[in-house]
Formats: structure tokens, C-alpha cells, sequence
């Protein structure tokens, strides 16, 4: 029997979680949007990656490529710039915010684009 002092336990019970995921909610989100931009011919596919720091839902235009943009989760980043950022298939962070739906209309905007230009 391995007996443990409060304090370890304590710590045992704060420890980072094994892996960063999206909740419903957020997913919930995410997908919303990625079910439009499908609708719109713009996306056809994506991952989903839950990883020790990070959450990663990437979007592709077809599966065999690199993803258009990731939508990422990162819980450290929680108090300084915001947990989410958006970032383009060129490494460039489109938007980071401590909202996922405001840090999402950076892409809603790309989708009223394509809506017009095909309308």
C-alpha cells in the first residue's frame, strides 16, 4: 500500500491534464461554422487533434493537403493573450482571443466573401 501525503496528493490532483480538448460547446461552435463553409464548397475536410498543450482542429480544401487554418486551444495561454487563435496555412495568426465564437468570425468573414463572389 503506497501511502501519500496531503500535499502530494494536492498537487497529484492540480496536475495538468494528459491531453487539451474541446469541449461540447466549443465544438459545438466549430463545427456550426465548418458545417457553412461546407455548405459554401469552400471546406471539405478536417482533424482533430487533442495533444498534452494543445487542441487542434484543422480544416482542409481537400484531405491529401496541409490544413487551410487550425483553430487551436492552448489553456497556458488562458491569462495573457487568450486560449484560441486562428492560423493561416502560412504559420500567420489570424486572430487569438480568450472568446472562440469572436475569434471565429475572422473566417465568418471569409465565408460572406465567398458567398458573394459566387452570388
Amino acid at each position: 500500500m503506497d501511502v501519500h501525503s496531503p500535499a502530494s496528493l494536492a498537487v497529484a490532483q492540480t496536475a495538468v491534464p494528459q491531453r487539451v480538448s474541446f469541449d461540447r460547446r466549443e465544438l459545438g461552435v466549430i463545427l456550426s461554422l465548418y458545417g457553412r463553409m461546407v455548405a459554401a464548397g469552400e471546406w471539405r475536410d478536417y482533424g482533430l487533434s487533442c495533444l498534452r498543450e494543445v487542441a487542434v482542429f484543422s480544416v482542409f480544401r481537400r484531405s491529401a493537403e496541409h490544413p487551410l487554418y487550425r483553430i487551436e486551444k492552448r489553456p497556458r495561454m488562458r491569462e495573457r493573450q487568450g486560449q484560441y487563435a486562428v492560423i493561416a496555412l502560412d504559420g500567420r495568426i489570424l486572430r487569438r482571443g480568450h472568446d472562440l465564437g469572436t475569434v471565429l468570425r475572422v473566417l465568418e468573414r471569409r465565408l460572406i466573401r465567398a458567398v458573394d463572389a459566387r452570388g
